[in-house]
């Protein structure tokens, strides 16, 4: 039986033998550290029967020891910077990346309190800058891909993927291993997907960053979610909705219980939407809780959960729990399956104010998706008081639109005036080169009336209820798209991305 003492932590430092394949050690949890003039091997407390054993195959001077976990990833990080500082300085960075405005100094001025501040390795510092670069121009996604000559770091701006900078295939793995690390994910695992998440602190600002690692044949690639925690809240107001669909939401907001409903794909703004209304309805006379995956806004006045499906947590047994908690108004971040469902509208039907979301192209199609889940038409007409289906359209640069004709075979396809004029990016430094800066929301509103009940319960199909619905006066997706392409909002490429075609 080996005695291994523990190390006092305050007193080591990183060590490098000569002679030794420190990363065959590293894939074992064995590593190297001196204190005083005393060279030790090291392994972290818990499982190490495998770090053990390689350190008694490798016959090694070195005395063995235990460190903490947290102290054997701090030296973890050392071996890092060790090995980053020969490799990064032997590799070239592309030009796109050295940019005054993006600049190391800038970003070590405004973001000192980034990740660990006092780890000075340069791939520490390179994905602490990606970090910061991309809050700066408020990506929601950073992609990070391995080719097979060289890697790629890109941006999704206002729901667009942008290209930032090309890498050494070096880099990119180093960049891999350091989200991997501070994410807590294998670092040796490269052959199947991992998923994790970290947090983040940027100027104040704490960001929960959902990662996803995929291997691909070229290599690993990885994907980040950035979720602003301390983003504010937009109001309906701000929302970006106009007028005549505010109001008609500020009407649909005063029922006292039901079901609504707000549609559309992912990227489309239907959380913000949701917590809009939530933060519209919410008093401390009410009680207000949600299930949502993942928590995307620290919303005051709302009682919030995370969904956990590795320990049980689903939207539907969330859901059930939630209603043994008293609610008045109860949000349910997403409708995925018919147990949801069921519950969601049996709570409307109950005497409660629902707000879900629903992944279907348009405001009818909502209504045959329930249907097509199992939900008895009833239920539906019962409890279904409105449903939103929203976009978000890229507005262009007003610093460097410019006018140009519109192409016939365009005009005669959407059904526009051929003689008119529509903007087009162009693209300057203000918006990056991209010819687009900022978002607009545009809406479709179903209001579900008496009228519109008797629809659902005699057509089974929605698109006969949209037609319907087009005759008496609902404004579509289609429309609007065009509305703004007429009024040199957004441009043509834009409205056909987002759309204008589905209807």
């Amino acid at each position: 039986m080996i005695r291994i003492p523990f190390l006092d932590e305050s007193e080591i430092d990183f060590f490098l033998p000569d002679g030794v394949d420190v990363a065959q050690c590293v894939r074992y949890s064995l590593l190297f550290c001196s204190q005083g003039n005393t060279v030790y091997a090291v392994v972290p407390s818990g499982e190490n029967a495998s770090a053990i054993q390689l350190w008694s195959k490798l016959s090694l001077s070195y005395p063995l020891a235990h460190i903490s976990e947290e102290g054997f990833e701090r030296l973890y990080l050392k071996f890092l910077e060790s090995k980053t500082d020969k490799e990064i300085s032997h590799t070239q960075v592309s030009s796109d990346f050295i940019d005054e405005e993006f600049s190391l100094v800038d970003f070590i001025k405004n973001s000192a309190d980034l990740l660990m501040s006092e780890e000075s390795a340069p791939i520490i510092k390179f994905v602490n800058t990606i970090f910061y670069q991309a809050i700066k121009r408020q990506a929601s996604d950073i992609h990070i891909e391995t080719h097979k000559k060289k890697g790629e770091v890109r941006f999704r701006i206002d729901g667009v993927l942008v290209k930032h900078i090309d890498l050494d295939k070096n880099i990119i793995d180093l960049i891999i291993s350091r989200i991997k690390v501070i994410s807590g994910l294998d670092i040796s695992e490269k052959r199947l997907p991992q998923d994790g998440r970290t947090q983040v602190k940027i100027a104040g600002k704490n960001l929960d960053i959902r990662v996803s690692v995929l291997p691909t044949y070229h290599g690993e690639r990885v994907v980040l979610r950035i979720l602003m925690y301390s983003s504010a809240i937009p109001t309906l107001d701000n929302l970006g909705f106009n007028e005549e669909l505010r109001g008609q939401l500020d009407q649909l907001l005063s029922f006292p219980h039901g079901i609504v409903l707000v549609t559309g794909p992912t990227g489309s703004g239907k959380s913000t939407s949701l917590h809009a209304f939530l933060q519209r309805l919410a008093t401390p006379e009410k009680n207000i809780l949600s299930i949502e995956d993942p928590v995307e806004y620290d919303a005051p006045n709302v009682s919030q959960i995370a969904v956990n499906t590795k320990a049980g947590l689903t939207f539907a047994s969330g859901l059930r729990s939630i209603l043994r908690q008293d609610p008045d108004i109860i949000m349910v971040g997403e409708i995925r399956d018919s147990e949801t469902a069921q519950i969601a509208l049996q709570a409307a039907m109950t005497g409660h104010m629902v707000f879900s979301t629903l992944h279907t192209n348009n405001a009818t199609a909502a209504v045959t998706r329930l249907a097509d889940m199992g939900i008895d038409k009833f239920l539906i007409t019962s409890t279904l008081l409105g449903v939103l289906a929203q976009r978000l359209v890229r507005k262009l640069c007003p610093s460097c639109k410019e006018y140009i004709p519109i192409n016939e075979s365009d005009a005669a396809e959407l059904g526009l005036d051929r003689s008119l004029l529509i903007a087009s990016p162009k693209g300057c430094a203000e918006c990056h080169y991209s010819g687009y800066h900022g978002r607009i929301a545009i809406g479709e509103f179903l209001m579900v009336d008496e009228e519109v009940r008797m629809l659902i319960k005699e057509h089974e199909s929605d698109h006969e209820i949209r037609e319907i619905m087009k005759r008496r006066g609902m404004k579509l997706l289609s429309d609007q798209l065009k509305d703004l392409l007429r009024e040199g909002v957004t441009g043509l490429d834009e409205i056909i991305r987002v759309g204008v075609k589905e209807a």
